[in-house]
C-alpha cells in the first residue's frame, strides 16, 4: 500500500449534486437531466472556489467558460449501482454495489403492511400515497390534528415516511413508530428507509422541522467506513451519514440542523486532533431545494456553499485531503420533483494531492476504494483506487 501520509480526510456529499444524465437515464425515466446546468442557466452561480478546485473543468461541463486552472484533482463519477437514492449513492462511495434497486411503491403500501403497522402502533393512516412532502402536510395536516391519525406517504424513492405533528405526537414516539415500521418492512417490503417526517405549525403554514430522523436498512455487508474503523482509524459522521449507515463504521455521530449548521460544525472539526475520515452529507440541496423544484433556492445554497469553502479550504493540515461529490442528481428544473440519474463530481484537494483530470470513472466506489489506500487499509471492496495517479510525491 506504500507510505501513509494522509492523517485526516474530509468528505463532503453535495447530497443530489448530479451533473449530467448517465447511459442509462431513460430507464429512469431522466433524459436530460442536469442538476448542475440548470443551476448555470440562472446565470446567477456564483462558485469562484469550486471553480478554481476545478469543478467546471470535469469532462461534460463543457457550458462553464472558466479563466482558471484546476489545483485539484477532478473526475466524472458513473453510479454502478442499480438506483439512484440517497442510501444507494452513499453506500456506492463507501464500496457497497447494490445490484438490484430497493422496491418502490408508486400505487401506496398494500393493505397487509399497513394493517400490521395499525395493529401494532394503535394508529390509523392517512394517505398511503406517492406525494410531495410539503402537499401531503397541507392535504392531511388538518385531518391528523384533528384524530391524531399517522400521515404515511411514500415517493419515487424506497421509502416509508411517516409525518406526525409535534405537540401531538411527540418526535420520541415518532421514531418508536418508525422503528416499529423498519421492523415489518422486510423481505419484498424491504424499503431503503423509514423517515420520520415531524413539523409544527397551523394549516397553512406547516413547516418540516430539524428532528427529521431516517431509519435504514442495514448495509448488506462492511463498507470502507468498517475497515476504518476495524483499522483503528476515526470515522466521524456530519449529518444523516450515522442513519444512512445505521451506525456501521461509525465512530462519532454529529446531527446537524441544516447546511449551514453543517458546515459550521465541519469547520469546528478541522481543530480537533483525530485520525480517519471525517464523512458530511449537507441534505438542504435536495430536500429544501431539489425536491421542491426550487432552482434559485438551489442556487443561492451552492453559493454559500462556495462562500464557506473559502474559508474552510485555509483550515486543512498539510496532511489532510478534502473530497467533494454527491450521491445522485435531482434537477430542480425538470417537471419531476424525484431524484434524477446522474453522473456526479469529484473534487480531491489537499497539498499531498496533485492536480490530476481522472475523466470519467466507472462506479463511486472509486472513492471509497482511494480513502482506503491513503490510509493504507487493505481491503476486498469494489472499486479502483485512483491515488497512485493524483499522490503528490514531492511533498
Amino acid at each position: 500500500m506504500g507510505v501513509v501520509d494522509i492523517r485526516r480526510v474530509f468528505v463532503i456529499v453535495l447530497d443530489s449534486l448530479g451533473i449530467g444524465e448517465l447511459p442509462d437515464a431513460d430507464l429512469f425515466n431522466d433524459k436530460g437531466s442536469n442538476t448542475l446546468k440548470s443551476l448555470f442557466n440562472t446565470n446567477r452561480l456564483f462558485i469562484p472556489n469550486l471553480d478554481k478546485l476545478g469543478l467546471t473543468h470535469i469532462e461534460g461541463n463543457d457550458y462553464f467558460s472558466s479563466s482558471t486552472g484546476n489545483v485539484a484533482s477532478i473526475a466524472r463519477m458513473s453510479e454502478k449501482s442499480a438506483g439512484k437514492d440517497t442510501t444507494v449513492g452513499h453506500w456506492e462511495i463507501m464500496g457497497i454495489i447494490s445490484e438490484r434497486p430497493f422496491p418502490t411503491f408508486p400505487n401506496g403500501f398494500p393493505d397487509e403492511i399497513i394493517n400490521i403497522f395499525e395493529k401494532k402502533t394503535g394508529k390509523k393512516v392517512l394517505c398511503n400515497k406517492a406525494y410531495s412532502g410539503t402537499q401531503v402536510l397541507l392535504d392531511y395536516g388538518q385531518l391528523h390534528e384533528k384524530n391524531g391519525d399517522l400521515i404515511v406517504y411514500t415517493s419515487a424513492d424506497s421509502v416509508f415516511q411517516i409525518a406526525a405533528k409535534e405537540d401531538i405526537i411527540p418526535v420520541e414516539k415518532l421514531y418508536d413508530y418508525c422503528m416499529t415500521a423498519r421492523e415489518i418492512l422486510k423481505g419484498k417490503y424491504a424499503v431503503g428507509r423509514v423517515i420520520a417526517r415531524p413539523f409544527t405549525g397551523t394549516y397553512p403554514c406547516y413547516t418540516r422541522t430539524a428532528n427529521r430522523h431516517d431509519f435504514s436498512v442495514k448495509p448488506p455487508k462492511e463498507s470502507a467506513l468498517d475497515h476504518l474503523k476495524n483499522s483503528g482509524y476515526d470515522v466521524i459522521s456530519v449529518g444523516k451519514i450515522n442513519d444512512i449507515f445505521c451506525g456501521q463504521g461509525i465512530t462519532e455521530s454529529i446531527h446537524t440542523e441544516s447546511n449551514k449548521d453543517g458546515m459550521k460544525k465541519t469547520s469546528e472539526i478541522t481543530q480537533k486532533d483525530f485520525n480517519g475520515l471525517c464523512f458530511v452529507n449537507l441534505v438542504d440541496f435536495d430536500s429544501k431545494y431539489g425536491h421542491r423544484n426550487d432552482t434559485n433556492g438551489y442556487v443561492k445554497a451552492l453559493n454559500d456553499f462556495d462562500q464557506w469553502l473559502g474559508t474552510f479550504l485555509p483550515c486543512l493540515k498539510d496532511d489532510d485531503a478534502l473530497i467533494i461529490t454527491a450521491d445522485h442528481g435531482c434537477d430542480p428544473n425538470t417537471e419531476s420533483t424525484d431524484h434524477s440519474r446522474e453522473y456526479t463530481p469529484m473534487i480531491c484537494y489537499g497539498k499531498k494531492i496533485k492536480p490530476v483530470n481522472l475523466g470519467t470513472r466507472d462506479s463511486f466506489s472509486d472513492i471509497g476504494k482511494t480513502i482506503l489506500e491513503m490510509f493504507g487499509v487493505k481491503n476486498d471492496l469494489y472499486g479502483n483506487s485512483f491515488y497512485h495517479q493524483i499522490r503528490n510525491d514531492s511533498q
